[in-house]
């Protein structure tokens, strides 16, 4: 999916095997997009299984992350930046809290495992640099 607050932009599905980076696009909204082109925002499926890599170290220390995790593309409740991150310790960040730079390749394979019910956006986004979860 593509946060709503990318509809202005041009878009294309996510392809397994590829890789993205998350950028911020000039409404202010974080969303993936091909390296070299940053005009086309990336839609990923719901469940989509990425590993990601340059996690910042702010995101690291309170997501309890490393620089390099796999991860699961889901979606949050709320009115704003539903896009969002599941770690595979249950922490989930939106796309507006991991912020720009990092590397996201979609793997080639699908994980099996049962839908995770939406999280509330004020557990799952931090306003500013103050709590993620």
């Amino acid at each position: 999916m593509c946060d709503y607050s990318l509809e202005m932009f041009q878009s294309r599905p996510a392809r397994r095997g590829e890789e993205y980076i998350s950028n911020k696009f000039p409404s202010g909204t974080v969303g993936f997009v091909a390296r070299g082109d940053q005009s086309v925002a990336i839609c990923m499926a719901c469940d989509m299984e990425l590993q990601l890599s340059g996690i910042s170290s702010f995101i690291q220390e309170h997501a309890d992350v490393s620089d390099r995790e796999s991860a699961t593309f889901t979606q949050v409740d709320g009115p704003f930046h539903r896009d969002a991150i599941r770690f595979r310790n249950g922490r989930v960040i939106t796309l507006q809290a991991l912020g720009p730079g990092v590397v996201a390749r979609v793997c080639d394979t699908q994980i099996e495992r049962p839908l995770a019910m939406p999280v509330k956006e004020e557990a799952a986004m931090p306003e500013k640099e103050e709590a993620l979860v």
